[in-house]
């Protein structure tokens, strides 16, 4: 039996859509925004479908942008020589608000993980990193989850580059296995950054 009109559910059916947000999320969100004044809803849908249709890949270290090249990839004053990976632009932006690190990025965008049938040869990218290393690259840092996906990934990584001769360290052991890097403190992430060591 339906409680409410087709509009209100079809809004709470949206919401529950999205992830983490269950049916008593979806309601509280949908009579929310039903409450909110039109400029502000307009407001809303206008930045979700700007968003959706707008941001992409940065051509150099693919997280989300809304420009070709991303801010930081553009700075000219980052070290452009450090290269830290990390699986989302979650992680990356967890290591932002240390404010201690001047190199740059690249996003895979996942993990390998045998078990969810994501691979190295295209699922993440990995290729792209390797296009970018043809450049003039002192250090790669791995900073990937401390999850078992995390630490293959790391290994996969770093016997891929070790041939091409640039050094490759991994962040050291302050974030806990099993640990998110988007949850952890910025002192955690920070000490794992400083005690990384070579692979």
């Amino acid at each position: 039996m339906d409680y409410y009109s087709n509009q209100i559910s079809r809004l709470i059916e949206e919401f529950s859509r999205l992830p983490g947000i269950g049916n008593k999320s979806a309601q509280r969100l949908a009579f929310h925004v039903i409450n909110m004044p039109v400029e502000q809803v307009e407001g809303l849908a206008n930045a979700i479908v700007d968003a959706r249709k707008n941001v992409r890949y940065c051509k150099e270290c693919c997280t989300l942008t809304d420009k070709d090249i991303c801010p930081i990839c553009s700075n000219p004053d980052r070290d452009h020589k450090t290269i830290m990976v990390v699986e989302t632009p979650r992680d990356l932006a967890a290591y932002e608000k240390t404010g201690k690190y001047n190199g740059v990025y690249h996003v895979l965008h996942g993990a390998i993980s045998p078990m969810l049938g994501i691979g190295p040869g295209g699922d993440i990218r990995l290729k792209e990193l390797m296009e970018r290393l043809q450049g003039d690259v002192d250090e790669v840092i791995i900073a990937t989850n401390s999850s078992l996906e995390g630490e293959t990934t790391a290994m996969y990584i770093s016997k891929l580059i070790k041939p091409v001769g640039i050094k490759v360290s991994r962040i050291a052991s302050g974030v806990p296995v099993g640990g998110d890097l988007e949850y952890i403190d910025e002192v955690t992430l920070l000490r794992a950054l400083e005690g990384r060591t070579e692979l």
